[in-house]
């Protein structure tokens, strides 16, 4: 969840550079996303060539994708032939966020709880296999953050990562773990699915997740599951800060806030997000 350093962030893209550059049976629009998703989740710009090994597309096709995107400006080309992120995006993203329901929900709650514990609150939902960060409460301390609204983190390795995979259905989670690809960050990370899943059954029992520094040496969080009825939305908040300040005792203590907070959001959710006639 958190990142002091530059190989971490790196490790994550390179994940997802793995992930987007399957081909996609998906046509034009689905080919398009692939190379979008390519573009935003470097670590750097991409030159052509650096598309063209990882999207597994012709010259020529890869060549007038990339031409569209430039021109909706999805995407930037600069005066080195590098391919970055367009400012289009920024606008997408901005109004997403604005606008999310779910978000708007949770805010209160979330300054709460970010009242109560002064550290760092982060609200998450699962997508595939990695979690999304919707929205963030900065701590008091200054300690500098690495999760970002919009980034993504493995959900194998995280405290809102793994209190999500803890109420997934299990044929749903069966599904899951085959696409997940485990990266040492830390000496306390996952590495396999065998040791994820007896932690996920304590997780499921307990009502609330710990990330025991397995994301970053030195950081650490409690968090607990949020989800919709339907199933349509699951994901949860937590409570992150420095492990030097964050004791596990500590964290045990707000392991009841947590829960209580999740509770609340999604009582809320129930009522203003519920049927509609």
């Amino acid at each position: 969840m958190i990142s002091s350093g530059d190989s971490m962030a790196q490790a994550d893209d390179e994940s997802v550079l793995r992930d987007t550059g399957t081909p996609r049976d998906t046509g034009t629009l689905g080919k398009l996303m692939v190379l979008l998703d390519l573009v935003t989740h470097a670590d750097a710009p991409l030159r052509f060539t650096d598309i063209l090994a990882l999207a597994n597309q012709p010259r020529g096709t890869l060549h007038r994708q990339l031409g569209h995107l430039v021109e909706e400006g999805l995407i930037e080309l600069d005066a080195e032939g590098r391919y970055a992120p367009g400012l289009r995006l920024l606008d997408f993203a901005s109004r997403s966020w604005a606008r999310n329901e779910f978000r708007l929900i949770a805010a209160p709650h979330l300054a709460a709880l970010h009242r109560r514990t002064g550290e760092t609150v982060h609200l998450g939902v699962l997508r595939g296999s990695s979690i999304i960060y919707l929205d963030k409460v900065e701590g008091h301390q200054p300690v500098r953050m690495y999760s970002q609204i919009g980034n993504a983190s493995p959900c194998y390795c995280t405290g809102v990562g793994k209190a999500a995979l803890s109420i997934l259905p299990s044929d749903k989670l069966r599904e899951l773990l085959p696409s997940l690809r485990f990266t040492r960050f830390t000496p306390a990370t996952h590495v396999n699915a065998e040791t994820l899943l007896v932690e996920i059954g304590e997780i499921a029992s307990a009502g609330h997740a710990f990330d025991r520094e397995e994301h970053e040496a030195g950081i650490c969080c409690v968090a607990a599951p949020i989800w919709s009825d339907d199933g349509s939305f699951i994901g949860g908040v937590s409570v992150t800060g420095p492990a030097y300040r964050l004791s596990m005792e500590l964290l045990h203590e707000w392991a009841v806030p947590i829960q209580v907070t999740a509770r609340k959001i999604m009582d809320e959710m129930r009522i203003r997000l519920g049927p509609r006639r």
